[in-house]
């Protein structure tokens, strides 16, 4: 029998050691015994580390856990962090009481802007590790990839120098940014130039990005989403990381980091030095950039005061056109040029056919952040902050025997008996601005069921826009650096906020009111010699509901309703065809109705959208003279769709996140003027006009998904394989359709219009490796390797379209952003 037991012992402790157990508990508040919903808890081993979140009630739950030894470590904002250790031998409750932080905690600065985990809004949550995992030198939209509806393009085809990208088919200039709650949009152009800020993202503690109208926020209005970033946060020991990556074209990323941790209990310092430089994929596409960020901070028992100075510098070269199609569509082209089509640059080639080497895009933007953060008393915070950025600098380009009096105002010469009316010049268009202002918050929680803000700024821009002649092949008879026009141009922006949540049982009711008005003034000549005189005010009126029902600790349903307004930008007055109407403000009514579940095996959402737009400004599918977009007021078009994202744990070692949208995107009553060249006079007679009853908003893909599955083979190293497919885009909107009404002298030939105007589908995968460990002086050495579009497929992610009518036909003249074939990035992170 003894040996038939020992045996049976012997069978039996395998089976015990692969046994799985669950550690579960309830988080709560030492002091009231209240449950802390969102704290954060990891459950560290010496092979893995998963991490969950408590729920509504406070608790929490692992599952399929294996015996061992874990140090269990607990987060939460505004509290006091804690770990616990224990030996697992069978299913265990742990349960812990948080102790309030004797700090008040960074996070409140952006608290007002942001959506809370039962708000019935449409948001993902990006924490410091899920941006780091890919920053190898390519810029933030990049490390934005994976999130839903997101799509992404590069000037330069690799992701350093100019990027962009759409959410919900909207572009970048239809999605707020803004850092520690202050606006980064340009006042202007209400675009994000994260050129300007290179390797921010090193800097960046986490990023919320609301998708739709989502809540009041600073700066203008979210007509597609909005992204939130909070920069550095305290870390109370001292630190120091020296990150270096390099990989194709030429691409290498130098970082170094360095913080005090805390120092005499009050004070923190933390400072990042950083540079890139990237020949680009395509040809005289590079990049050279330089930025730097210093944070100071004091921590009271009950307040904090932090100073943000950051600053970014590109000189990039232009490579904002694209590539022709009659070049990227040339079979013959590398064989008689001994170059590949897909990498060609049109921009800075000169008359006898070499390259202008400083054709240049050259700013530098300087920001400086004063944060407040006060807790009056247990029921009442506020914040504040006073901001301010200069931006100044140029792009530099050579023209090809420019017409010296239309283009610059500069009468004809007479020289040797030969009047000079055109030649090969040098120009420079300048920028120099200055934005400021003050944002704050106050917020109000007299119980545990109630929280109200009261948040807004007031912001303030003035901007001068100048251009000069530095180089004429010819004598033109004018002075060193000609200024041939100056304009400037004030906008102020103030808008006030009230937002309140209470719940009720279940039910979680929420409630928004914001107030918007703007005013937007420039005078003076602009770039194309015309005399502008703009003044512009408007008020807006922004309200929002919605409610939220927790069906139970995991699962919640949400709807809500908002309304949102937005002023024309600067461009869509400047590059509006003079017979055209003046720009109009957009209005655009959000409904979303979504359901939310949390688990510590699979965490997902699924939400449905409907944004209906009234005089919406869509892109026209042109690009002006420094490659931004042209738009125009249509008066009625939507966006609708369904957008899922999940994650699951399918063993300890395998995790798959997923996301995916379908939409449909439509313009109604589209009608699109043609210049007609088969006429004499076609600059003063009427252009084609085409008419469509229904058509596809340009750039808005009817699908998109991605997709991350990540394996840990070993203790401390992974591997993940990530794909991101993308529908058909059309470049405009008339969805290469017959139109059904054509207006024009001569008829345009009925089958010339179903051509080319569109981006084909694109599915592209990449790998990530990463493994790390220590040695002794080294607390982590990080070793990443990044493979980008591993299977070399040869796409387009951006381009643009100049359709006109010549002899009675329609013609097509499209242009290419090619991306990258297949690259790679890797990298070396010592922390110290």
């Amino acid at each position: 029998m003894k040996k038939i037991y020992s045996a049976f012992v012997a069978l039996l402790l395998p089976m015990l050691a692969m046994a799985q157990f669950t550690v579960s508990g309830k988080i709560t508040d030492e002091r009231t015994g209240q449950p802390l919903p969102g704290a954060t808890l990891t459950l560290q081993s010496m092979q893995l580390a998963p991490s969950t979140v408590s729920q509504v009630n406070g608790n929490y739950e692992f599952t399929n856990i294996k015996a061992g030894s874990y140090v269990l470590k607990i987060s939460y904002i505004g509290y006091q962090s804690t770990q616990k250790t224990f030996n697992l031998k069978g299913n265990l409750t742990v349960n812990a009481g948080l102790t309030a932080s004797t700090f008040t905690a960074d996070e409140i600065t952006v608290n007002a802007t942001r959506a809370s985990a039962k708000s019935p809004t449409t948001f993902t949550n990006l924490k410091r590790q899920d941006i780091q995992k890919n920053n190898l030198g390519q810029d933030l939209p990049f490390l934005l990839n994976q999130t839903p509806s997101a799509v992404i393009t590069s000037d330069a085809g690799a992701g350093v120098g100019y990027t962009g990208i759409r959410i919900r088919g909207s572009d970048g200039t239809r999605i707020n940014v803004t850092i520690n709650g202050i606006p980064l949009n340009d006042a202007e152009s209400q675009g994000s130039y994260f050129v300007d800020l290179p390797d921010f993202a090193t800097s960046v503690d986490n990023i919320q990005i609301q998708r739709g109208v989502g809540t009041s926020t600073n700066g203008a209005g979210a007509f597609g989403a909005s992204i939130n970033i909070q920069s550095n946060t305290r870390r109370d020991s001292a630190y120091a990381e020296l990150n270096n990556s390099a990989g194709s074209y030429g691409t290498v990323k130098n970082t170094v980091q360095v913080g005090t941790g805390m120092l005499g209990g009050h004070f923190t310092f933390d400072g990042r030095l950083s540079r890139i430089s990237s020949d680009g994929y395509i040809d005289m596409a590079s990049s050279n950039l330089k930025s730097y960020f210093l944070s100071g901070a004091y921590y009271g028992k009950t307040s904090v005061i932090r100073a943000n100075v950051f600053s970014g510098h590109e000189r990039t070269f232009q490579a904002w056109n694209g590539v022709p199609d009659v070049v990227i569509g040339d079979p013959d082209y590398e064989k008689s040029t001994g170059q590949n089509p897909r990498r060609y640059n049109e921009l800075g080639i000169m008359a006898n056919g070499d390259r202008y080497r400083n054709q240049v895009d050259d700013y530098t933007q300087n920001h400086h952040q004063l944060l407040y953060d006060q807790q009056i008393t247990s029921q009442l915070s506020f914040s504040g902050a006073l901001h301010y950025t200069k931006g100044y600098g140029y792009y530099e380009e050579y023209r090809k025997n420019d017409d010296l009096l239309g283009t610059y105002g500069i009468k004809p010469v007479t020289i040797g008996g030969t009047t000079i009316t055109n030649t090969n010049l040098v120009r420079r268009r300048w920028l120099d601005n200055d934005f400021y202002g003050v944002t704050y918050s106050l917020k109000y929680r007299p119980q545990n069921k109630l929280n109200f803000i009261l948040g807004g700024a007031y912001n303030k821009y003035d901007g001068d826009h100048f251009g000069n002649v530095v180089y004429t092949e010819q004598s033109a008879g004018i002075i060193p650096d000609y200024e041939y026009y100056r304009n400037n141009a004030k906008k102020n922006d103030f808008n006030i906020f009230g937002r309140a949540e209470y719940e009720v049982g279940n039910f979680l009711l929420y409630g928004d009111l914001q107030y918007r008005h703007v005013y937007y003034e420039s005078y003076g000549l602009e770039n194309k010699m015309q005399l502008i005189n703009i003044k512009d005010k408007f008020n807006f009126f922004n309200p929002k509901v919605g409610v939220t029902y927790q069906l139970n600790d995991r699962n919640n349903i949400y709807a809500s309703f908002a309304v949102g307004n937005r002023e024309p930008n600067r461009n869509d007055y400047t590059d509006r065809i003079a017979t055209q109407p003046k720009p109009v403000s957009e209005n655009l009514k959000d409904f979303e109705v979504g359901y939310r579940t949390t688990g510590t095996v699979f965490s997902g959402s699924l939400n449905g959208y409907y944004m209906k737009y009234k005089n919406q400004l869509v892109l026209t599918g042109q690009l002006n003279d420094v490659g931004s977009q042209i738009r125009k007021n249509v008066k009625d078009s939507y966006r609708a769709g369904i957008e899922a994202q999940g994650q699951v744990k399918i063993t300890r070692q395998l995790s798959w996140a997923a996301n995916a949208t379908v939409s449909t995107n439509k313009v109604k009553n589209f009608s699109q003027e043609l210049t007609n060249y088969s006429v004499p006079d076609y600059d003063v007679l009427p252009n084609v006009v085409q008419t469509l009853a229904k058509s596809d908003l340009a750039f808005s893909p009817s699908f998109i998904g991605g997709s991350e599955i990540a394996f840990s083979p070993v203790k401390n190293g992974s591997i993940a394989f990530l794909s991101k497919y993308v529908s058909k885009q059309f470049l405009d909107n008339t969805s290469n359709i017959n139109p059904t009404s054509i207006t024009t002298s001569p008829d345009v030939a009925s089958n010339s219009y179903a051509a080319n105007r569109y981006l084909k589908a694109y599915f592209i995968n990449d790998v990530r490796l990463n493994y790390n460990f220590s040695i002794k002086g080294v607390k982590n050495i990080g070793v990443t390797l990044l493979v980008n579009n591993v299977f070399s497929k040869k796409y387009e992610s951006n381009g643009a379209t100049y359709p006109d009518v010549e002899g009675g036909t329609l013609y097509n003249y499209n242009y290419y952003f090619p991306q990258a074939t297949r690259n790679f990035l890797a990298s070396v992170n010592l922390r110290f």
